[in-house]
């Protein structure tokens, strides 16, 4: 069923792509998603999306490398996340220190065709937070971390991030399936944040940016699990109330059901 849905994306996407280069020839990149949706139910256990294109008069081999390199930045909705450093006091492990950084990205994942050093020159990936070295993670202006310790919470928040697959870099991960389409597929977790994700492609010559295309991916809730999430978001002292009442029902059938006579 996945393989069938694949081939109907191609044969859509050959479509729209022919259309599209009639129409604007200066166009060096198309690209195009296997789904614009992904839709989060209670059995979600995490999926990916297929990301493909085309990049047009360019003259790059199949797995070998070239002038022209490609990256492709997925970028979750921006939150303010704090991360904190553990202390002993009095002999027991506390939060001492803390770090909030703000509008960063919930989720982030980058592939590329070659290592992201290579592809351009740091500025030029500072720029389009291209590379989990690249991202600007602004912190608030309220801080309690001394500025020689700031380094290692940014390290700290990065590995977290990687370590619960929010964050990943996928070097060398674009396949191409002819000189000039290529494919690639970004892992999302079931602990994704629900939102509008951006996708983010670049074509690069001799680190040079030629060419860039992006997209909208919505992730959602839906059904039940939708209903309580905005419930939760924007009426919190009703579903406390809710929940609190809920409580109290399940824990008074319980008691009748296994009531001793």
């Amino acid at each position: 069923m996945i393989r069938f849905a694949l081939c109907l994306a191609f044969a859509v996407f050959g479509a729209s792509l022919s259309l599209a280069q009639e129409e604007a020839s200066s166009k060096d990149l198309v690209t195009a998603l296997s789904s614009d949706t992904v839709s989060i139910q209670s059995n979600f256990t995490g999926t990916e999306i297929v990301i493909f294109g085309q990049a047009s008069d360019i003259e790059r081999a199949p797995h070998a490398a070239g002038d022209f390199e490609l990256a492709i930045v997925v970028e979750g909705p921006p939150q303010d996340i704090t991360t904190r450093r553990k202390g002993r006091f009095l002999g027991v492990w506390v939060n001492r220190e803390a770090e909030r950084f703000q509008n960063v990205p919930s989720f982030y994942a980058v592939a590329s065709t070659a290592d992201i050093g290579d592809i351009a020159h740091r500025n030029v990936l500072d720029e389009y937070r291209i590379g989990l070295n690249h991202l600007n993670l602004a912190v608030s202006g309220v801080s309690n971390v001394p500025l020689s310790d700031r380094d290692d919470f940014r390290k700290a928040f990065v590995r977290l991030r990687e370590e619960s697959d929010l964050y990943s870099e996928r070097e060398t991960s674009i396949e191409f399936l002819t000189d000039t389409m290529f494919r690639t597929n970004i892992p999302l977790p079931a602990n994704i944040p629900v939102g509008d994700y951006k996708i983010k492609s670049f074509l690069f010559n001799r680190g040079d940016l030629v060419s860039q295309t992006e997209q909208t991916l919505a992730v959602a809730k839906i059904g039940f699990e939708q209903v309580t999430f905005e419930l939760a978001q924007n009426y919190p002292l009703v579903y406390g109330v809710l929940a609190v009442i809920l409580a109290i029902f399940t824990g008074w059938l319980a008691g009748v059901i296994f009531k001793k006579d």
